[in-house]
């Protein structure tokens, strides 16, 4: 039996007239043409607002299209935080190409400014993280910082964002409509074709139980790694379920588990999203804290 499924204007200074009264020497040029003029300020840098909700999604950010709407209103994405390259990838004369590994700098901050802004992690829920760059000409100016961009999406399949309105602060604070909770997978043959959420009071075979972080593999290695990723999901299962982790689990359930794209991961994304699966009966309660006697071995 199968036990496992796998399923980005410058002001002019000196404009000033003064009022001469009486009998004031006129003022005589004196041959230089720049001791009269204060010095002009150097052009300041364009960087992109956070807290900030976004009509559209780029990658790429530039000044002369650069658009941001009221929250309130319906957008694509909100910037929840900017920040700053340093070390290497600050110093390199190309800006990082979006899905490379100079990203994996930027990932993590943005993914704890991502919890903080939610209240949870945002891999929990139908939600995307995506890190948007200056344009290469910005970058060659001195430009050295990166977008922290959230987007909701429709489902943990479609990772496509969808419009939507209202901030996403405090959006995984207690119950809401975003976290990832009961699944009915559908199947074609043995694969999984998509997850069709459900409520857990209806019959359904999946629920999510938690995400781990898979550090220390490249992509490659990843994808060789079913069994191991299977083996650190079922350790979930079993705390999230209240049973205990030894033989008897895959006579329990099985997993299901998305990892990030390729893409994702090469940005620094680890984060792999884990569900128990219940293949051999329909279940219509949620498995969290059931025990082995909510959760039998058969």
């Amino acid at each position: 039996m199968r036990r496992w499924l796998l399923a980005l204007a410058l002001a002019l200074a000196g404009a000033t007239t003064a009022m001469l009264g009486g009998c004031v020497r006129p003022h005589h040029a004196d041959g230089d043409l720049t001791d009269d003029w204060p010095a002009l300020r150097p052009p300041a840098l364009f960087v992109p607002a956070t807290d900030a909700c976004l009509p559209r999604i780029t990658s790429v950010v530039q000044a002369a299209t650069y658009e941001t709407v009221d929250c309130a209103r319906s957008h694509l994405a909100e910037a929840i935080h900017v920040g700053t390259f340093t070390g290497a990838a600050a110093q390199s004369e190309r800006r990082p190409e979006p899905g490379s590994p100079a990203l994996r700098t930027a990932r993590p901050e943005c993914d704890q400014r991502a919890r903080e802004v939610l209240g949870g992690d945002w891999h929990s829920a139908r939600l995307t993280l995506n890190i948007a760059l200056p344009a290469q000409a910005a970058w060659a100016a001195g430009a050295r910082w990166f977008r922290c961009d959230l987007s909701e999406t429709d489902s943990i399949d479609n990772t496509r964002p969808r419009n939507r309105t209202g901030s996403l602060r405090g959006a995984m604070i207690g119950d809401n409509p975003l976290t990832h909770r009961c699944f009915d997978p559908k199947l074609i043959g043995k694969n999984l074709n998509y997850m069709a959420p459900v409520l857990c009071t209806e019959p359904h075979r999946a629920e999510f139980v938690g995400v781990y972080l898979e550090r220390d593999m490249s992509w490659a290695q990843f994808v060789r790694a079913t069994q191991q990723v299977h083996r650190r999901c079922m350790a979930l299962i079993a705390a999230f379920a209240a049973v205990p982790n030894n033989s008897d689990l895959p006579y329990r359930a099985g997993s299901i588990f998305y990892p990030p794209s390729q893409r994702e991961w090469e940005e620094g994304d680890r984060g792999i999203r884990c569900f128990l699966w219940s293949d051999d009966r329909k279940l219509t309660r949620s498995m969290r804290g059931v025990g082995p006697a909510g959760l039998p071995a058969i």
